[in-house]
C-alpha cells in the first residue's frame, strides 16, 4: 500500500507577544523609535534607559575629577554668578579656600549620587506629562508607561554625555569648563553666564539633544495614547517654554 507523501516540516511559529528585548528598544529609540515607543503598551519598563544614562553621567564625573579637578569645577561655578563671586572675593583668603573646598566636596558627592536625581527627576516630569495628558488630553495612558516614555526619551542624551568624555578626556579648556554646558551643542555654550545670564539660559535651553528629548516624548505619547501628534506635540513643547521661562527668569532674578 502507498504511504502518503511527506510533508515538509513547517518552520516553528513566531511568538510576537515576546515584542522587543531592552536592547532593541534603545537602538530603535535612535532609528525606529515609534517601534519602541509602540512596545511600551506591552511592556512598560524602564530601567534599561536609566541604568545606560546613569552608567555614563558617572563615568563622565570621574572623567571631570580626573581631568580638571572638583576645585576648578567649583571655582567656575562661583565665577559664573556674580553675586556668589562677590560674596567669596570678600572672604579672607583661608576663608575664600575653605569656602571653595567645601563647594567642590559638596558637587562631588551630589553627582555621584547622580542615578537617584535623575530617578526622582524623570518621575516628576512623568508626572506632570502623565496629569497633563490625562485630563488635558484625554490620554489613554498610564503613569508607569508615561515614565518609560520619559525615560526611553532621555536617550539622546547618552549622545551628549560620550561626546562630553571624549571633550574633557582631549583636554578641554578648564577656565571655560561648566557641568551643566559641557560641550557646544547648544548657543548658551558660547555665551558667558556670568555676562549675559539671560541669554546664556534662553542659549541652553535649545539644545540639540534636549529638543531631540522632547520630540522623542511627543512621538512616546502620541504612540501609547489616542492623542493625535499635533496635541502631543503642542503639550511637551508647551511644557519646555514654560521651564524655560522660569529658568530665563530665575537667571534675571539671582545671578
Amino acid at each position: 500500500m502507498a504511504t502518503a507523501p511527506l510533508s515538509p516540516p513547517s518552520a516553528a511559529p513566531i511568538d510576537e507577544s515576546r515584542g522587543l528585548s531592552e536592547g532593541a528598544r534603545i537602538a530603535d529609540t535612535f532609528i525606529a523609535p515609534s517601534k519602541t515607543f509602540t512596545d511600551l503598551r506591552r511592556n512598560a519598563s524602564w530601567w534599561a534607559p536609566w541604568l545606560l544614562v546613569s552608567i555614563l553621567s558617572l563615568v563622565f564625573f570621574y572623567v571631570v575629577g580626573q581631568k580638571i579637578g572638583y576645585h576648578k569645577v567649583a571655582e567656575n561655578q562661583i565665577q559664573a554668578s556674580p553675586r556668589a563671586a562677590a560674596r567669596v572675593e570678600n572672604l579672607p583668603a583661608d576663608q575664600r579656600e575653605q569656602a571653595l573646598e567645601r563647594q567642590a566636596k559638596g558637587t562631588q558627592y551630589f553627582l555621584y549620587g547622580y542615578p537617584l536625581v535623575i530617578l526622582i527627576f524623570n518621575l516628576v516630569i512623568a508626572a506632570i506629562l502623565f496629569a497633563t495628558f490625562k485630563f488635558a488630553g484625554g490620554a489613554d495612558v498610564n503613569f508607569k508607561t508615561s515614565f518609560a516614555i520619559v525615560n526611553y526619551a532621555t536617550l539622546p542624551g547618552v549622545l551628549k554625555l560620550i561626546l562630553s568624555i571624549v571633550a574633557v578626556a582631549a583636554g578641554t579648556n578648564p577656565d571655560s569648563f561648566t557641568l551643566d554646558n559641557p560641550v557646544a551643542t547648544n548657543p548658551g555654550y558660547f555665551l558667558s553666564a556670568a555676562d549675559s545670564p539671560v541669554l546664556h539660559r534662553l542659549g541652553t535651553s535649545l539644545d540639540i539633544f534636549l529638543i531631540w528629548t522632547l520630540i522623542l516624548t511627543a512621538i512616546g505619547f502620541t504612540c501609547v495614547s489616542k492623542v493625535k501628534r499635533g496635541t502631543s506635540f503642542g503639550i511637551v513643547f508647551g511644557w519646555w517654554v514654560v521651564a524655560t521661562l522660569v529658568g530665563v527668569a530665575f537667571a534675571a532674578a539671582f545671578r
